[in-house]
């Protein structure tokens, strides 16, 4: 820190030569002089640095007072002009837990759209609405959890394995796709402005997070150096050195032996000192706790306190840091290192504006009319379209016609909000179910008729079947089945799981299977299957024997008119599977195992169920004329060879030469989306270098192996099983690369 101003006499003096008036532009063009209330102190003195005003600060601050400031929940301090702050906050897909708001697709979902440039302007969208309430917040004296600036968002951990219930908050398996869309969340949300954060995004849970749920608070993730460079760490290096994410929130487990939040190899050696980090750290709530409660890595919280504080948090989610004081007294801390790890989380609330007059920030006039207004529901609506992903068109069933004459839906997740919502949500009170998207897109000739059916997750009480046979009576059925957030989620969220939110059982719930056979057992006419929910759901049993299969996610607010959008055809479907859908749990390594052998599409040898990257369209196309020059730029070919204009998810993808079982098979490197009309062409390039090729060694260390890669490009991940279910054949490369 800079060396502070030590009288507020020169403060006062170099503030009124340079004015006391802001000026903001009206919306007649006409300049409004706006009259600023003079700096009581120097820290609200906006003519400073940042550095000089959170020094001068900290001075001023006795030991009570800056312990105070080191919790989630940040009491106010009148003496010193500092308000009231609670710095937990949610903003998964939306701004959450915070009443009304836009509520996007579910995380995942996002993943599966593979759009970086959609997923800048959702997270553009979120933090509009971030300062609209927070704005209006203040104005009534709201500062409570979940009503401030600094939002716990997004989830970065790889979705490793398919049982995990919160797999649902990320953007699915791969580190590249993860990177990428993560990396332009962030920046959406943070925005552009020179000398402001609009929204202060944090990348969790670091690092080696993804259950099981259950044991989270005691697990030691033991992972190879290899599996954590190559795996686990890429995504939250891009989104610190590209993004420039201001927090990082520590995980409860441990990693290599170390509470993540007590690892001063991951937040110091790595963190800061490799990857340049200089935002603020904070734990994962009561996780400090966990050092002495359950992972016995300490024996007191004052011991807990120290080990954190010295490893580098600087926020403490949790009571923890309470005994701050008690652990100085102890001789476990020094107040210099308070003073340290204050001096970087205050850095963040001064970036935010949150101690400069109201009306001299950018983002200061942002107010209610942008709140789940139109333009952003039309976004989430884009972004529900572009996430749903066609598993399987028999015959071309999809789309159906506007005018057909009678339909049956039937399903318990038709009419259901819950499934629009995943976890960490927003409210609103528009909503718009399955059933709602589907009734209001058809004729109004249309006879539709609609039953429950069956309960979710287990058989009716009632014997009596008024509902498999009305099937046979339509020209067609949309059964709406799946999972939701009561059945997988964070452990003390879903409700309905036996696993704490975890799915040992990746199938769909029994009841449901049977209940599809009995339909399809009664009817000959088209049935399309439509599944909701935030992990892979193995359904071998149903593929064969439905005519359509659209995977939905939990699709948001404007899900139900994106799902109607689909399936009638207004919008071609053009998601991809951000994750790998097994057959059955059969396939997977033991859950409790980090090692990445056997595990996603990239070290998967076996044949899934539905591939990593798949996705079908209402057309087709053709990849050809692939070739890399010397610079490393991939250019391809592609072609709408089918009869409607739709836009495509094009990927590609590396092998590499192995030097043991454990090297990736295939590697996603690229992808770019690409709309194309009917009968038209055209060439993309893609720009590669040579350190695209690194892979890991067992140290960690990245390495360019000798020899022949094969480079492919497609519209899915290059394997058997992706062209048997229908995906374009890819086109391929081979090429020698050497050091």
């Amino acid at each position: 820190m800079k060396k502070a101003v030590n009288t507020y006499t020169l403060v006062f003096i170099s503030f009124f030569l340079i004015s006391f008036l802001g000026c903001k532009e009206k919306e007649n063009n006409h300049t409004e002089i706006v009259e600023l209330p003079a700096p009581r102190f120097p820290w609200e003195d906006t003519s400073l640095s940042i550095d000089e005003r959170v020094d001068a600060l900290v001075k001023e601050m006795t030991l009570e007072e800056k312990c105070s400031q080191m919790l989630d929940v940040c009491p106010s301090i009148e003496r010193l002009g500092i308000p009231e702050y609670n710095w937990w906050n949610e903003a998964l897909h939306g701004v959450a837990r915070n009443g009304r708001a836009t509520v996007f697709p579910q995380a995942i979902g996002l993943g599966a759209t593979f759009d970086e440039d959609l997923i800048l302007r959702v997270g553009n969208a979120i933090s509009d609405e971030a300062r609209a309430k927070y704005n209006e917040a203040i104005k009534i004296g709201n500062r409570s959890r979940y009503a401030g600036l600094t939002f716990w968002s997004p989830n970065v951990n790889i979705f490793r394995d398919a049982r995990w219930g919160r797999g649902q908050e990320t953007y699915g398996e791969d580190p590249h796709l993860t990177s990428r869309i993560g990396v332009s969340f962030v920046k959406g949300l943070q925005g552009d402005d020179p000398n402001y954060i609009k929204a202060a995004a944090c990348a969790k849970h670091y690092a080696v997070h993804s259950g099981p749920e259950e044991l989270r608070h005691e697990f030691n993730a033991v992972v190879s150096k290899k599996d954590l460079y190559e795996t686990y760490l890429p995504a939250f290096k891009a989104l610190v050195q590209e993004a420039n994410v201001e927090g990082v929130m520590g995980a409860y487990n441990r990693t290599l032996g170390e509470p993540c939040c007590g690892s001063p190899y991951l937040l110091q050696d790595i963190l800061r000192d490799d990857w340049g980090f200089d935002g603020y750290i904070v734990s994962d709530c009561w996780a400090i706790n966990d050092f002495h409660l359950y992972h016995k890595v300490t024996k007191t919280a004052e011991e807990s306190s120290a080990l954190a504080l010295k490893s580098g948090i600087n926020i403490n989610c949790g009571n923890a840091f309470n005994v701050l004081k008690s652990a100085l007294d102890q001789g476990l801390i020094t107040e210099a290192l308070i003073d340290k790890r204050l001096e970087e989380n205050l850095v963040t609330r001064f970036k935010l504006g949150l101690f400069d007059p109201v009306g001299s920030g950018p983002y200061d006039s942002l107010d209610a009319s942008v709140v789940d207004s139109e333009a952003h529901r039309k976004i989430a609506r884009e972004a529900a379209q572009k996430s749903i992903v066609l598993l399987k068109n028999k015959n071309n069933i999809l789309p159906l016609d506007k005018n057909i004459k009678t339909l049956y839906v039937v399903g318990p997740h038709a009419s259901s909000e819950e499934v629009l919502l995943g976890n960490y949500y927003g409210l609103t009170s528009s909503t718009q179910t399955i059933l709602d998207g589907i009734v209001g897109k058809v004729s109004p000739g249309t006879s539709i008729n609609y039953k429950y059916g069956m309960l979710p997750f287990r058989d009716n009480v009632n014997p009596i079947d008024w509902s498999t046979g009305e099937a046979g009576k339509a020209e067609a059925c949309i059964a709406v089945m799946g999972i939701s957030a009561l059945l997988e989620g964070e452990e003390g969220e879903a409700i309905a799981s036996s696993e704490k939110g975890d799915r040992t059982k990746i199938k769909l719930p029994q009841n449901q299977i049977d209940y599809i056979k009995k339909i399809k057992s009664k009817t000959d006419k088209p049935l399309i299957l439509v599944l909701t929910g935030g992990s892979p759901i193995a359904i071998p049993e149903l593929h064969d024997i439905v005519d359509a299969v659209l995977f939905v996610w939990y699709p948001g607010e404007e899900g139900g008119n994106a799902v109607a959008d689909i399936i009638f055809g207004d919008v071609p479907p053009s998601g991809k599977l951000p994750i790998t859908f097994p057959k059955s749990v059969d396939q997977l390594p033991p859950y409790e195992d980090y090692n990445m052998k056997g595990r996603t599409y990239k070290y998967m040898a076996e044949a899934p169920l539905y591939p990593f990257g798949f996705g079908l369209s209402y057309t087709s196309f053709e990849y050809k004329n692939l070739s890399i020059d010397d610079a490393f730029n991939v250019t391809v070919e592609i072609s709408n060879t089918g009869k409607l204009a739709s836009e495509e998810v094009v990927q590609l993808y590396i092998s590499s030469p192995k030097s043991g079982a454990e090297d990736p098979i295939f590697d996603l490197k690229s992808f770019k989306r690409v709309s194309l009309e009917p009968g038209k062409s055209e060439k993309l390039t893609f720009k590669l270098n040579k350190a695209t090729f690194n892979q890991f060694d067992d140290n960690g260390k990245e390495v360019l192996r000798d020899g022949e890669y094969t480079i492919y490009v497609g519209g899915s991940l290059p394997s058997q099983r992706s062209v048997d279910l229908g995906a374009s054949i890819p086109a391929r490369i081979k090429m020698d690369v050497n050091r």
